[in-house]
């Protein structure tokens, strides 16, 4: 038996958990939990990454003695960068900081297998070109990355999230070298990569009193939701819905087609050379920047569920994905005005908002997954929607109704999970593939079945009004 610590760091919250896994048993506790609060300074916004280091500080001390490893997990694409005597050179920019809109989009595919998106790293580090910090760097740490070398001194880069910079072969599984050359950057720059399982070493006197030992996970938050996810063979997909929903299949291989990138479908390492092959819905974003506009908290989320089931199906919708819900800012205003200029009725109420946004939420699941299927040659029997979004029981029914499809919801916590169940393998606490990991969570994890109630008429109705 073994105690596992899980430091899952996401984009409005952090939590330590700690794992007890067991022959046939697992038991996850949260220790401790901390905001993730971004701040604007000189009109550029910054994640406070030293508070969040204060916050998984606070959560491994608050664990007590009796740890087994350590393992980190956090949202991709961020990076802090060192000099050369190891010190941070300034806070990391968050990722909706508005400094990459106006970098032109280049083909890597073949290379990268990576969707376009703005602020992916690459398109970051063109954005900082020519800066001072830039210039002197030594090293270059993404966020999970940076803090594993604030607890152990140890420098590298975990695949899952490595593959998401952009500059990352996914082919070989390699830093992709000619497009970093390409691009300008030095090779300094990137050090070497590491996979899960793999250990970084103990951590540092001032980190805990007795060393315990840090393990590399799917440091991707994803990819370590992935693994979270209690499939009983491959004919599944997932959903990772958070204030992100990455949805997708697991595959052996990436799909580099032309087909593959027109669709901006991105390929993605996952734990055991796995492939998360996915795109990028907004997610709950829309919902949580909904919830703060109306200064409302999560408490009152289920009444406004409970009338957002009430109202009708399809009122308005909007594609999630567009960019005007990129930023943070006044959510239900900028939905009423999309709905404005594509001649659609404006949301009348709070509960009309919340179901436009879970309609629409559905339906870019519905063509996502449809999609996915398409260009993988994958058929799948079950949808599985794990993290925070397992939780919202209309979401959830939505989305099986939508793809025609059973969707069993949970775990909440799925990429803690996978953060623990990889942990406990590189100890011998479990067995040695992903199906016994699997196996484990579909025997201890609370998991809800949602069963279709099929009206394709209606979905296939409501995605033409979407079309362009």
């Amino acid at each position: 038996m073994g105690n596992y610590a899980a430091v899952d760091l996401g984009a409005s919250s952090g939590r330590v958990m700690v794992g007890e896994v067991a022959p046939g048993s697992m038991k996850l506790d949260q220790v401790h939990r901390f905001a993730n609060v971004p701040v604007r300074a000189a009109g550029t916004l910054h994640w406070d990454i030293l508070g969040l280091y204060r916050g998984v500080l606070d959560g491994l001390r608050a664990a007590g003695g009796g740890l087994t490893s350590v393992g980190i997990d956090s949202w991709a694409v961020d990076y802090g960068l060192l000099d050369g005597s190891g010190a941070l050179l300034g806070n990391p920019v968050h990722y909706r900081d508005g400094r990459t809109g106006g970098i032109p989009a280049e083909d890597h595919y073949a290379t990268t297998g990576l969707q376009h998106l703005s602020f992916t790293t690459v398109y970051q580090l063109a954005a900082a070109a020519g800066s001072p910090q830039l210039e002197v760097a030594e090293k270059l740490l993404l966020i999970p990355d940076l803090i594993a070398y604030w607890l152990t001194g140890s420098v590298g880069a975990e695949a899952t999230n490595a593959s998401t910079t952009g500059l990352f072969d996914v082919t070989t599984g390699t830093w992709a070298w000619e497009l970093i050359e390409k691009a300008g950057l030095p090779a300094r720059l990137f050090p070497p990569i590491r996979r899960p399982g793999d250990s970084l070493g103990a951590t540092l006197p001032d980190v805990l009193d007795t060393p315990v030992p840090v393990v590399a996970v799917g440091s991707h938050d994803t990819a370590s939701a992935v693994v979270g996810v209690p499939a009983r063979d491959e004919r599944f997909a997932y959903i990772s819905c958070g204030t992100w929903s990455l949805v997708g299949l697991e595959l052996d291989a990436p799909i580099l087609t032309e087909a593959s990138r027109l669709a901006n479908f991105t390929n993605e390492g996952g734990v055991d050379g796995t492939i998360r092959y996915l795109r990028n819905v907004m997610g709950l974003w829309l919902l949580q920047e909904s919830l703060r506009t109306w200064e409302l908290d999560d408490a009152a989320l289920p009444d406004l569920l409970r009338q957002a089931a009430a109202e009708p199906a399809f009122g308005a919708i909007v594609d999630p994905d567009d960019d005007v819900f990129l930023p943070p800012g006044d959510m239900p205003a900028r939905i009423a005005a999309l709905c404005g200029r594509t001649g659609q009725p404006q949301p009348a109420s709070r509960a009309a908002v919340v179901r436009c946004i879970l309609d629409s939420l559905a339906l870019a699941y519905r063509r996502t997954l449809r999609r996915a299927q398409e260009l993988s040659g994958r058929e799948v029997d079950v949808v599985h929607i794990v993290g925070g979004g397992a939780r919202n029981a209309l979401l959830c029914q939505l989305t099986a109704d939508a793809c025609g499809l059973p969707v069993e919801a949970g775990p909440v916590e799925a990429a803690a999970l996978g953060n623990v169940l990889v942990q406990a393998r590189a100890a011998g606490d479990v067995g040695p593939d992903l199906a016994s990991l699997r196996a484990l969570l579909r025997s201890t994890q609370h998991i809800v079945r949602y069963t279709p109630h099929p009206n394709p008429a209606a979905w296939a109705s409501a995605e033409r009004r979407l079309a362009p």
